[in-house]
């Protein structure tokens, strides 16, 4: 996508598609370890299609955005305040943050909320992983008996979610598909 692109790409039907896309988010943040297609925006090069319509449907004006340094360009930018009008934030005043888990890293730079307002934390959408690769167990609000997931860090996942009702959550993915890790998810590694 070139600079003139950041147009294009957004949602055909912007409040159909966002209803879709919210749908699809917090099926996957209330069904801890399930993948989900999502579907309808197409963001400069860097993100993929799960990961660009996340966006679309999750931000606006009032929501900061960090993109961590393996997706930040001036394209991704410019899209991103055409389609939300959302400020590109630093990590540590961020609503959302996107990028590679790597790029991400530390963890301990974003939001965690605080005992009077735990939602204010922030919500990591680390993209690109394998989905298809459960290492982990997880059990919890959202989860039947158990369900299975792959994690990039399972014992950081493991602490972050001893911080609850504090700490981020997380979007992951990859290519067109989503799953989402609560902070609220007892998780156990399988390998």
């Amino acid at each position: 996508m070139t600079q003139l692109d950041i147009y294009s790409g957004g949602f055909a039907d912007p409040a159909v598609a966002a209803a879709h896309g919210f749908r699809a988010a917090m099926d996957v943040m209330a069904r801890p370890g399930e993948i989900r297609t999502l579907t309808g925006g197409e963001a400069p090069e860097g993100l993929g299609i799960a990961a660009a319509s996340l966006l679309l449907t999750l931000c606006d004006p009032e929501t900061g955005i960090y993109l961590a340094t393996d997706v930040d360009s001036a394209g991704l930018r410019g899209w991103l305040t055409f389609h939300t009008g959302a400020p590109i934030v630093p990590a540590a005043e961020a609503d959302f943050a996107v990028g590679g888990w790597a790029a991400l890293m530390p963890i301990d730079q974003y939001r965690i909320g605080t005992s009077e307002y735990p939602d204010r934390s922030a919500t990591l959408v680390v993209e690109g992983g394998d989905l298809a690769a459960p290492n982990a167990r997880l059990t919890g609000p959202g989860i039947k008996d158990s369900a299975r997931m792959y994690l990039p860090d399972v014992a950081l996942m493991q602490r972050n979610s001893m911080l609850y009702p504090l700490g981020v959550d997380f979007f992951f993915t990859s290519g067109s598909q989503v799953a989402a890790l609560p902070r609220s998810s007892q998780i156990q590694s399988e390998g």
